[in-house]
């Protein structure tokens, strides 16, 4: 028989695998999804995935060799984050008569990733879109990632100005390619003014990052759709196996595919909280303040890549309004990917008051509004204690981290952090019980020492409240009991020329009443 052109291939195979045929006769209906570089085959228990017969400036799935080197990448790659998931690696062969068989007689003509099912509802975009992931999961999520990054390979001789500047270009090579019916070139052209400079000004620390070994070999498409809730655990899965150049990055490149997608859902504060999380378990280098001098950059070039890539396919698509919902979203990141390199000038907020009082709550909602996406960078000196103790943050210490030295020690790395995340443009809310007027004074004088506008905010509330609230905590990074409350009344606050908020209500009403004090900046 005549060899079949690649796109009848493809087609043939795809109706193969939406056919029994291809499961064994289970009787279990079957569901295509498609993407532009591949089509997902699942009928209930099993998975399929197959590489489209496509060419494009930053993948090439065009011959029978490159599918199968792109199935074995994906089946080992994919193994380090879900290895429950993916099974491993099935031929698709034609016998003599011309019958297609996964792993059957006859020669291959093609390859597939073989997967278990999980329930497509534990999907992270779905679960958005139902409003069902909150702040735990996704500090969870967030562990997940740093103790992942930390893992995995270091990658000497990419990342760095060289391999973001190949980034850039390839963005640029691909938004060339899209129509100017779905993207406006002129809004594409600030863009690649923006990010040029930004490339050139930011080149020596995107190669410092890179020398210091935080250019990995991470998973390069770490948005929600790539995440999922497997057997109750956050489970990142799909990482990109056909461009090196992708994957072999720097991890905070990687986790900004995360921030901007719940971004662009409107979840901005549980990016927020992602990145705050992050910071919070990773340490070393991977915590440290330079990461928000290039954020900025990594943000925008996530959107930008799922910009063209959500223009493709909108151009590849048949259904009319499938297609003007993938152009819509090209357009939705194109505008971000601008809005995330228009910058702010960084301002310092310090919330005070005693444990319980509500601060790291308030902290955390005031966080996403402040400062340039996703928000403020919160730091607690429970967190700060918690680090240098070598501790994770939901264990409680003994005695020996709250000795004077210890105190110490904790409060000079917390200015410390404040002061650097400030030098690198970062707002930040300083969050601590500032009990004595000296450390009040402090940390508004670094606000001073930087340049920035200061806002200094007290919670007040009850003896009785704040023991309720402390003995009702869970997984808390605080060490505070009914006790220590008890102890904090004899404190001699001395004057107090902060703004003071009643924090005696609901979280939204403290929240309220933070706003109204911050709305305008102060200098102090």
């Amino acid at each position: 028989m005549s060899k079949s052109k690649p796109d009848q291939l493809e087609q043939e195979i795809s109706a193969f695998l939406q056919s029994q045929d291809a499961w064994g006769r289970d009787g279990a209906e079957i569901e295509m999804i498609e993407t532009h570089v591949s089509r997902v085959f699942l009928n209930g228990t099993r998975v399929f995935k197959m590489k489209r017969h496509v060419r494009f400036p930053y993948l090439d799935f065009s011959s029978l060799d490159q599918r199968k080197q792109a199935c074995d990448a994906e089946f080992a790659i994919n193994r380090r984050t879900a290895p429950d998931i993916y099974k491993g690696v099935q031929p698709v062969t034609r016998d003599q008569d011309g019958k297609l068989y996964v792993d059957g007689p006859g020669s291959v003509v093609d390859w597939l990733v073989e997967m278990v099912q999980f329930d497509q509802t534990t999907l992270f975009d779905r679960m958005a879109k139902n409003k069902q992931l909150d702040r735990h999961l996704m500090e969870k999520t967030a562990e997940v990632i740093a103790l992942f990054h930390k893992e995995v390979t270091v990658v000497r001789g990419r990342g760095g100005q060289a391999g973001s500047s190949l980034i850039a270009r390839n963005n640029n090579q691909s938004f060339a390619e899209v129509s100017d019916d779905i993207l406006a070139f002129e809004q594409i052209d600030r863009l690649q003014i923006l990010t040029d400079r930004i490339l050139e000004d930011d080149g020596e620390i995107l190669d410092s990052r890179r020398d210091i070994g935080l250019v990995r070999q991470a998973h390069g498409d770490m948005h929600l759709r790539n995440i999922c809730l497997f057997e109750g655990k956050p489970t990142l899965f799909d990482a990109i196996e056909f461009n090196d150049d992708f994957a072999h990055i720097d991890i905070l490149y990687d986790l900004a595919f995360l921030l901007m997608d719940l971004d662009c859902f409107g979840l901005r504060s549980l990016a927020n909280c992602v990145l705050n999380r992050y910071f919070d378990v990773s340490g070393g280098a991977m915590s440290d303040p330079e990461n928000f001098k290039v954020l900025p950059l990594f943000l925008s070039m996530r959107a930008a890549v799922r910009s063209h890539v959500d223009a493709a396919q909108a151009r590849s698509l048949d259904d009319p309004a499938l297609r003007d919902e993938r152009a819509q979203d090209a357009r939705n990141y194109l505008e971000m990917a601008v809005s995330y390199l228009q910058l702010t000038r960084p301002r310092l907020i310090a919330i005070g008051g005693l444990s319980g009082s509500g601060k790291s709550t308030l902290a955390r909602d005031l966080a996403p509004e402040i400062g340039n996406a996703p928000g403020a960078r919160i730091v607690r000196t429970d967190v700060t204690r918690k680090r240098l103790c070598g501790c994770p943050l939901d264990e409680k210490l003994g005695e020996d981290g709250y000795t004077p030295e210890m105190n110490a020690q904790t409060y000079e790395a917390f200015y410390s952090e404040i002061q650097k995340c400030l030098n690198e443009g970062q707002s930040v809310i300083a969050d601590a019980v500032f009990a004595r007027p000296g450390e009040r004074e402090r940390v508004a004088e670094i606000a001073r020492e930087t340049d920035v506008a200061f806002q200094g905010l007290w919670i007040d509330v009850s003896e009785q409240i704040m023991i309720e609230r402390v003995t009702a905590r869970l997984n808390d990074a605080s060490d505070a009991d009914a006790e220590i409350v008890r102890q904090q009344q004899a404190y001699e606050l001395g004057p107090m020329i902060w703004d003071r908020i009643d924090g005696s209500g609901m979280a939204e009403q403290t929240l309220q009443g933070a706003q109204l004090k911050t709305g305008e900046q102060k200098k102090t």
